[in-house]
């Protein structure tokens, strides 16, 4: 017998995204954290980003996004997963955009966000009874902000976390494998925003969040704390330590991500003395669990 054998079989987590370049601004510190200490990494992109727009001013002029914007948020992914340590599976669907208008016009015919939820999960639930995760990390029901996709995404993600384990859903997609638990992403907390906010008033530097949360106050009569959220936190991941790697994700994502714009607002330095987490709220789990958590893996060690 070999030392190997004797190795426990390593975690797995299943990170669930709309598009690419989603997997770098939520979550991606926790990936490549988890990555880094054993656990086995997967980001399900669900379409194919071909309907995003050049973000990044310096990109404008080249030819190769122009020309065929998937393949290149294609090469983009590929970097961005070498970067945080993990795997990535493309499921196939093709990107629904972002309607603009009054009305909104109708969503591209055959985009993701336009298929029945059996059709647009299928993929979905074969990959989760093939890779076993033992848990998900999805977006909240408005998808963590409200892109057609992303809202997809959510249901796409909660639907394979409650079908993939049932023999009789979904036959011929592989053999039921039930993960363990399901979270949902609260990479736009207001809290982890004023926090943000704060540290840089406090710096004597300008914060590009006053108005966001602005907004968030609008709802509060006193005007003192930010609306209560549909899913709080239950679950901060300590990854401060790899805030220059989710930086370096991001600005693989070339077409997508101004290295000037809002997501660098912030110092990894400073991000690590005022909000040196990631936040999750725990869903769903059927193994044993006692919140606050500081562990995805909490009840699966």
């Amino acid at each position: 017998m070999t030392a190997s054998s004797n190795s426990p079989a390593p975690l797995r987590l299943l990170a669930v995204h709309a598009h690419p370049d989603d997997e770098s601004s939520k979550g991606a510190a926790t990936m490549a954290k988890y990555a880094a200490s054993g656990v086995d990494v997967m980001v399900a992109t669900c379409t194919d980003g071909s309907r995003g727009d050049i973000q990044n001013p310096a990109v404008e002029g080249e030819p190769h996004p122009k020309r065929d914007m998937a393949g290149a948020r294609r090469l983009e992914m590929e970097s961005a997963a070498k970067i945080l340590g993990i795997r990535q599976r493309w499921l196939g669907f093709v990107d629904s955009g972002l309607p603009e208008g009054d009305p909104l016009p109708p969503l591209p015919a055959g985009a993701f966000a336009t298929l029945p939820l059996h059709r647009a999960a299928a993929p979905l639930v074969r990959l989760v009874r093939s890779f076993k995760p033992h848990v998900i990390l999805s977006y909240d029901e408005n998808g963590g902000y409200p892109h057609p996709d992303h809202i997809m995404a959510h249901r796409v993600a909660v639907e394979a976390f409650e079908a993939a384990g049932d023999p009789e859903r979904y036959p011929g997609a592989g053999e039921p494998w039930e993960p363990s638990k399901l979270y949902y992403d609260r990479a736009f907390s207001p809290e982890r925003f004023r926090a943000l906010h704060f540290a840089l008033e406090e710096a004597g530097l300008q914060s590009p969040y006053a108005e966001r949360l602005a907004a968030w106050l609008e709802s509060d009569a006193e005007g003192h704390t930010p609306p209560p959220a549909a899913h709080p936190t239950t679950t901060q991941i300590d990854c401060g330590d790899f805030f220059e790697v989710r930086e370096d994700a991001l600005r693989a994502h070339r077409t997508q991500v101004d290295p000037l714009g809002f997501f660098f607002a912030v110092s990894a330095e400073m991000q690590r003395r005022a909000w040196p987490w990631e936040d999750y709220s725990l869903i769903h789990s059927r193994v044993p669990s006692e919140l606050p958590e500081k562990d995805l893996f909490a009840g699966l060690r």
